[in-house]
C-alpha cells in the first residue's frame, strides 16, 4: 500500500474505530457515555409514566367530581349491572 491508500477517508475511519476499541480510555468514555445515555433515558421514561398516572388520576377525579357514576367497585373491577327488562 502506497501512502496515497493510507489517505483514503474509509481508510482513516477504520484506523481511528480500531485506535478507539483498543484505547482504554477511549473505551472508557464510551462506556460512561452508555451509562449516562441510559440513566438519561431511564429518567424520561420515568417522568413520562409519572405524568401519565397524574393526568389518568386527575381526569379520573373531575369525572367524578362531574356528577358521573363510579360503577368500579373497591378492587377496581367493574361492578356487575342488573339485567334490564324481564325474562327474555
Amino acid at each position: 500500500m502506497a501512502l496515497k491508500d493510507y489517505m483514503e477517508s474509509e481508510v482513516m475511519v477504520a484506523v481511528a474505530a480500531t485506535a478507539a476499541a483498543l484505547s482504554p480510555r477511549a473505551r472508557k468514555v464510551a462506556r460512561r457515555g452508555a451509562v449516562y445515555g441510559l440513566a438519561g433515558v431511564l429518567t424520561i421514561s420515568d417522568a413520562i409514566s409519572a405524568a401519565v398516572r397524574d393526568t389518568k388520576a386527575a381526569t379520573a377525579t373531575a369525572g367524578l367530581d362531574a356528577g358521573t357514576q363510579d360503577t368500579t367497585d373497591a378492587t377496581g373491577m367493574e361492578a356487575s349491572k342488573p339485567a334490564e327488562g324481564g325474562s327474555a
